[in-house]
């Protein structure tokens, strides 16, 4: 599933191409990609055509362009959905469900082959900080079915201390809070994953049991990796996920723990261990990222 960084990726690669264009043409094949349109398919292409792009948005995974009409139209990527950019009215990519045609010839096709992805327009509502809505953002309203995620690290919004009393009132499992898009956004399993490493902390500890200055290296790890992730135009592991032209993100090769279960720790050499939290894999290291407690050692930015 994209993450953070891999959305991002796609909203730096689509604004300077979209934002001030207008939707001349919209096409939507089938019932899924807009299930969640009232009206279906017919409605999403009446609501999207000859609307002008102002801004182009993010929040966490959460991706939407602010229309001249007020409203948001929403990109869920879901496991496997795409946004793909090309020139002229060009054949329909393989599971292609969607396509906009733009006013400067471009065309945005959606693209999704485990259609768990849609696409609708919906009423934005205030921002409960007074705040722009996101990354890209140009008004303090965010889409009404986005407004219940929380700011991600990323966002210059973003409220640390509020996060951190959160985390810490919690009994639950830190890598699951870390998850938690109602507490902070945007982290998936992977970036958690490499945050609780930089960070020295296990993801099975509560929340409670991790200390301030724990939690705060942890999402200041999370700020880290994810920007560095975004510098290598994210993260793929196979074909699912690529750029708007097609391309693929290169920081797995970067990943410290993520997917390297046996292989040696880059800080110690231990073999890099798994365990599964509320059915979620959780990759560490067994002796930088004690159990019982946190390793004296800083955030690294390797």
């Amino acid at each position: 599933m994209p993450e953070l960084p891999e959305v991002e990726t796609i909203r730096m690669g689509l604004a300077p191409h979209i934002v001030g264009q207008t939707a001349t043409g919209v096409t939507v094949w089938g019932e899924r990609t807009a299930r969640n349109q009232p009206g279906g398919p017919a409605a999403l292409e009446d609501a999207i055509r000859g609307r002008r792009v102002e801004a182009l948005a993010r929040r966490g995974k959460f991706l939407w362009a602010e229309l001249d009409s007020g409203r948001g139209l929403v990109f869920h990527l879901g496991m496997s959905g795409q946004l793909r950019l090309s020139d002229g009215d060009r054949p329909r990519f393989r599971h292609e469900h969607a396509r906009i045609i733009l006013s400067n010839g471009q065309v945005l096709s959606f693209v999704d082959q485990r259609t768990f992805g849609r696409i609708e327009v919906c009423d934005c509502v205030p921002t409960l900080d007074g705040a722009v809505a996101g990354q890209g953002a140009t008004l303090d309203a965010i889409p009404q079915s986005a407004a219940h995620i929380a700011r991600d690290p990323l966002d210059p919004a973003f409220d640390l201390d509020q996060v951190v009393q959160k985390i810490r009132a919690s009994r639950s499992a830190v890598k699951n809070l870390l998850l938690h898009q109602e507490i902070v956004s945007g982290i998936g399993n992977i970036y958690a994953d490499e945050a609780l490493f930089l960070a020295g902390v296990h993801g099975q500890r509560m929340g409670k049991n991790v200390r301030v200055y724990e939690v705060h290296q942890i999402l200041e790890a999370a700020r880290s990796v994810m920007r560095r992730s975004i510098e290598a135009g994210g993260t793929s592991f196979d074909e699912l996920y690529v750029n708007t032209v097609g391309e693929p993100g290169y920081f797995a090769r970067y990943l410290a723990v993520y997917g390297r279960v046996g292989q040696a720790c880059i800080n110690c050499g231990t073999p890099i261990a798994k365990v599964t939290i509320s059915g979620r894999s959780h990759h560490y290291c067994p002796v930088c990222q004690p159990r019982s407690g946190r390793r004296n050692r800083g955030v690294s930015e390797g």
